[in-house]
């Protein structure tokens, strides 16, 4: 993985989708190709929060045509994140089967936060070294991030759902701008960044830039028109919304810089921009060389070079709840141990990666209440925010430390793959062989899946040498057993015990 040379990342926007390819060379990425499309699939989402047909067949062409230019790359190489149109279209999971079928990738939905995180460090990748504070704003289609952050690290991220697609659909229907709707979407987008206007204020950072789009376009105008020097004021967007309203009409605006496929969105945009000054007190902002897809670009070199933001966050919710961490590690060298055996060829580095980070979560609901703690851990790994993570990698850590104790009747119709079986027997059987929560010389097991039948081989004289670990190994088999899944304990002897041969 390390001497990839070629890495792209994909951004399925509100508005735009946009490929960005770039070449590996000493640690440093150099941008080599860029695609844009203004897909819009924010305006497709109806009522009902659902994609319409038009929307998807849009996004689905665009995407089959991005497919093509990265046919021959590896799928390592390749990462496509959806942002807030995908977080809340009800049918949103129908739709990806088709999109990842048309890309010829797996797409990833990320949160708002996430995006926040991956927005900033591509921002920051573009930026000179500083000590100060500064401010990153993305007007995207369906949600706005604001990050605050210090080199290339981020201390604050938040992520507010208003963006120029669903707020010019919404206030300026076919275009048109009057003092009413105006005042109307700048009101709505003030009381959004009222929740986060204490810690986002001016108060907080030095500098302010803008990503993406909107940014890039509003400042475009600015300058090309004489509204502004450089960058974007707040008394040069007062003297482009006096020129808004005097124009009354999105298609009867003559501004120099004003792109064809930017007046739909404009004034959706420009109002959340407007608000975004005035409510944080922003006197100056200048646009941003990088964004999302740059941030994604980042994320995917380290983890390339063994830099994985995910690996950073298991460890940081290890010391934020107080978790054991050495019963964590030796749970997950066991259960990696265990997974290989058991898939062979089939244990991908993800599949494991996924399993070690199950492990060193486990017992994080111990925090919260100890009956019934993987409950508690379930529920915080699907809902907390956790950079690094897209949210089918959140619900799959749900699902393993939800499945690692307790009866398996609950994952009924759950663990629908070999490869959820086999993480999940694997994290079962390690925190069953450790429960006494000691540096033991763990048994020389070895695991096995024929055909359809789980096999679990132990030495000869172990079981009989540690009849407690012997009681929960025969409940195991019979947990199984409910889920229609045929799981052995054999001995080094290959005589099967009489009280283990279960048949389904």
């Amino acid at each position: 993985m390390q001497n990839q040379p070629i890495l792209a990342a994909l951004d399925l926007g509100s508005n735009s989708f946009r490929l960005q390819i770039a070449r590996v060379e000493n640690d440093q990425l150099y941008m080599l190709d860029g695609l844009r499309e203004p897909v819009r699939l924010a305006a497709g989402l109806g009522e009902d929060r659902c994609l319409d047909q038009a929307a998807q067949q849009r996004a689905l062409a665009c995407l089959q045509r991005f497919g093509e230019r990265l046919r021959g790359l590896p799928q390592e190489a390749v990462r496509a994140v959806g942002t807030n149109s995908l977080r809340v279209a009800k049918n949103a999971p129908e739709f990806l089967q088709n999109a990842e079928t048309a890309l010829g990738f797996p797409i990833d939905v990320i949160a708002g936060r996430e995006e926040a995180r991956l927005i900033y460090l591509g921002v920051a990748h573009g930026l000179p070294q500083s000590d100060a504070n500064r401010l990153v704003m993305d007007i995207g289609g369906g949600s706005t991030e604001f990050i605050v952050g210090n080199g290339l690290n981020p201390l604050k991220l938040e992520s507010l759902y208003m963006g120029c697609v669903s707020y010019s659909l919404r206030y300026f229907p076919k275009g048109k701008i009057g003092k009413s709707n105006l005042k109307q979407a700048e009101l709505a987008a003030r009381i959004e960044l009222q929740t986060i206007a204490t810690e986002f204020s001016s108060a907080h950072w030095s500098s302010s830039l803008g990503s993406s789009g909107t940014v890039k376009a509003v400042a475009e105008i600015l300058e090309w028109n004489g509204f502004s020097r450089s960058g974007i004021t707040l008394d040069a967007l007062e003297r482009l919304r006096a020129h808004l309203l005097k124009a009354g009409d999105v298609h009867k605006l003559d501004l120099q810089g004003l792109r064809a496929d930017r007046l739909p969105v404009l004034p959706g945009g420009f109002a959340i921009m407007y608000a975004a000054f005035c409510e944080l007190g922003i006197e100056q902002m200048q646009p941003a060389l990088g964004a999302l897809r740059e941030g994604v670009l980042y994320d995917l070199l380290g983890r390339f070079h063994h830099r994985d933001m995910r690996d950073v966050t298991v460890a940081q919710f290890m010391r934020r709840y107080h978790v054991d961490v050495r019963q964590a590690e030796r749970v997950g060298e066991l259960a990696e141990k265990l997974a290989q055996q058991f898939l062979a060829e089939q244990a991908g580095p993800e599949i494991l990666h996924a399993l070690t980070h199950a492990a060193h979560l486990h017992e994080i609901g111990i925090s919260v209440a100890h009956n019934g703690y993987h409950k508690h851990t379930s529920y915080i790994l699907a809902n907390a925010d956790m950079p690094g993570f897209t949210k089918k990698e959140q619900g799959r850590l749900s699902l393993l430390t939800l499945a690692h104790r307790g009866q398996l009747e609950k994952m009924r119709g759950l663990l629908n793959t070999p490869e959820l079986l086999a993480q999940v027997m694997a994290l079962r059987f390690a925190v069953l062989i450790y429960r006494n929560r000691k540096d033991i010389d763990p048994p020389a097991m070895r695991g096995q899946i024929s055909g359809s039948k789980f096999h679990l081989t132990l030495p000869a004289g172990w079981l009989a040498q540690n009849p407690l670990a012997d009681t929960a190994l025969q409940e195991e088999v019979r947990q199984w057993k409910t889920l229609g899944v045929n799981m052995q304990i054999l001995v080094s002897d290959h005589q099967k015990r009489a009280s283990r041969e279960q048949k389904i």
